[in-house]
């Protein structure tokens, strides 16, 4: 259990560092007259800091090296 939320941490923590963030569309109505109707595309970025990847990459490797060995 521990390993795989290890390794589950490192591969956030990969994608985290390669794209800082992304950017998602939402449509606003300008204008609503009748059937005459205007609406906005507005680009929405969400952004993230490379170091929240590099800190969730090292918590994965700590918690992958310090995971209980089982025997199967």
């Amino acid at each position: 259990m521990q390993k795989s939320l290890g390794f589950i941490l490192v591969i956030i923590g990969i994608i985290m560092i390669a794209y800082t963030g992304f950017t998602y569309v939402t449509t606003e109505k300008v204008v609503d007259v009748g059937p005459i109707q205007i609406e906005k595309k507005k680009n929405n970025p969400v952004r993230w800091s490379p170091i929240l990847g590099v800190a969730l990459l090292v918590g994965g490797l700590v918690v992958i090296a310090t995971g209980k060995k089982t025997n199967v």
